[in-house]
């Protein structure tokens, strides 16, 4: 498994092997022990995969305050999707900065995203599936957001003149600079 590190410490591109032949390829996606020979020892207990039928849809900038806070291990199953990650960890010093990367079912490309940063995409093509393991379980008492159009952060999310599909929940997220952020930086 290759892992890339970027920007923002913490947040890592991982792409896992595919073996190919005529009939597709083979890929382990995840293996604990693989990652943890490699100093990642995040432990995940639920998967969620989501459909986004329409191309341009924006999800996020989306995060679960402590003690519910997740990590999120992310890939495209299906289509192709900008994932990012902006860092919301008060006193860190690249707080509002954020990271993207192409994910697609070609690529394999996965973004672990850590506890501490606020999660997106916004969908390449029709019927972008995404599948995402996260570190704790669902908790809506403690979920967050941030606008994905905060003009503070900048976040260039390649619409190229398209209007997002956005939920009401996302349209209506406080600017970075209204957020309590509930983390702390603490190194890495």
């Amino acid at each position: 498994m290759k892992i890339e590190k970027t920007l923002l410490p913490g947040v890592l591109v991982l792409t896992p092997a595919r073996f190919g032949d005529h009939r597709g390829f083979f890929s382990e996606s995840y293996s604990f022990k693989a990652l943890a020979e490699r100093g990642i020892t995040t432990q995940f207990v639920q998967d969620n995969h989501s459909l986004s039928m329409t191309q341009g849809t924006i999800r996020g900038l989306h995060f679960q305050a402590p003690p519910h806070a997740q990590y999120k291990l992310v890939r495209c199953g299906r289509g192709a999707l900008f994932d990012v990650a902006v860092d919301i960890r008060n006193g860190s010093p690249t707080y509002g900065q954020w990271y993207g990367a192409e994910l697609s079912f070609e690529n394999g490309k996965q973004m672990l995203v850590p506890a501490g940063f606020a999660h997106g995409f916004v969908t390449r093509t029709q019927d972008t599936e995404i599948i995402y393991k996260c570190s704790d379980y669902y908790a809506q008492e403690t979920e967050g957001a941030v606008a994905w159009n905060d003009p503070e952060v900048g976040i260039d999310w390649g619409l190229g003149g398209m209007t997002p599909v956005l939920s009401d929940k996302d349209a209506n997220a406080p600017a970075l600079a209204d957020l309590n952020s509930p983390f702390t930086f603490e190194g890495v």
